[in-house]
């Protein structure tokens, strides 16, 4: 009963604030942890999620678990597992073929299940390490990084791959703007890489120096900067759309793997496994720390849903009994 009135506390909250005013920095404490929903049997490393909007379901890739929960955000509870599968990393939704896509580590494979009752709907091989998915809103192919170096397109529908490109190394985030080029971080090769995906080639590659391990990306269309989180040394480094140039660097939390942009306030969230979410607000003079959330020790993944106006933060199970879980986020207006 408890449970059930803080699910419908939550969806009143929901409900409520969509819409609701930005008010000043004054009033701005950050993020504030509305619920937790707990993901009971799930052991090891948590990866990234995925977002079905039509269903409000949250697709968890529970890669030390061979899993991978689908959560009704608003039940506050998984409504189904996926299980059998190999060191699933990557997940995305494809709404217009209603599938979810599974990229798995452990056999380079992407599989494909129905998003309406789960069935199995194929699966594509890549080779070797399929990670990171996203879906090309223009055309609905999703987009994944795989191998020692790739770009898989894989067509939904048709459920086929469509196209490949090439890369210096293993790609880790990755965006896609509007035009079609997806900027690429490699780490291994210290650089980022801008895509053209139609013509399935690399345009350009911005070397990144003396940093290390640039693993989260962003784009922030409305200034024309791509912001990339590199953990060694932990820093946000916000760079020219058109040409790569520096712009600013912002020092943040350790060990991230995951960064967002909230375009209404405008905030970025960074998730950092040294069990923190930086907050990041855009002022005239560039991006400025807002200060530090405390999560929990290894909670790097994330997923800021604008739909809902919340960031989910995936738990681990830790060791002393703790169950793995999501925890709910509500951005301070």
């Amino acid at each position: 009963m408890v449970r059930l009135e803080r699910c419908l506390l939550w969806v009143t909250a929901v409900l409520a604030t969509i819409g609701a005013p930005v008010r000043t920095q004054a009033e701005q404490p950050g993020l504030v942890l509305e619920t937790t929903i707990a993901l009971h049997g799930v052991q090891g490393r948590i990866d990234h999620m995925a977002f079905d909007a039509g269903r409000r379901r949250l697709i968890v890739a529970e890669l030390g678990n061979n899993t991978v929960d689908v959560v009704d955000v608003v039940a506050g509870a998984p409504v189904h597992r996926i299980a059998g599968l190999r060191e699933p990393q990557g997940v995305g939704y494809a709404p217009r073929a209603d599938l979810i896509l599974i990229a798995n580590a452990g056999d380079g494979s992407v599989r494909l299940f129905k998003a309406a009752d789960f069935a199995p709907a194929g699966s594509i091989a890549l080779g070797d390490d399929a990670d990171n998915i996203r879906i090309d809103p223009r055309n609905g192919l999703a987009v994944v990084g795989y191998g020692s170096g790739g770009l898989a397109l894989i067509d939904p529908v048709a459920r086929s791959k469509v196209g490949d490109v090439r890369l210096p190394g293993h790609p880790e985030g990755f965006q896609i703007d509007p035009a079609g080029r997806a900027y690429v971080n490699i780490p291994e090769a210290r650089q980022i890489a801008v895509v053209d995906l139609d013509a399935r080639r690399v345009l350009a590659s911005w070397p990144t120096g003396s940093r290390r391990s640039n693993f989260p990306m962003a784009l922030d269309a409305s200034q024309s900067q791509v912001v990339s989180v590199f953990r060694g040394p932990p820093t946000l480094l916000a760079m020219d759309q058109a040409t790569g140039a520096e712009r600013q660097a912002v020092p943040t939390c350790g060990d991230a793997d995951d960064v967002f942009l909230d375009a209404q306030r405008p905030r970025l969230y960074v998730s950092c496994g040294a069990g923190e979410v930086a907050v990041l607000e855009r002022s005239s003079a560039g991006w400025r720390d807002a200060g530090l959330v405390r999560t929990a020790s290894g909670a790097r993944t994330s997923l800021f849903v604008p739909d809902l106006d919340r960031l989910f933060v995936a738990e681990r199970a830790g060791l002393i009994g703790s169950e793995a879980a999501i925890a709910v986020y509500r951005p301070a207006p």
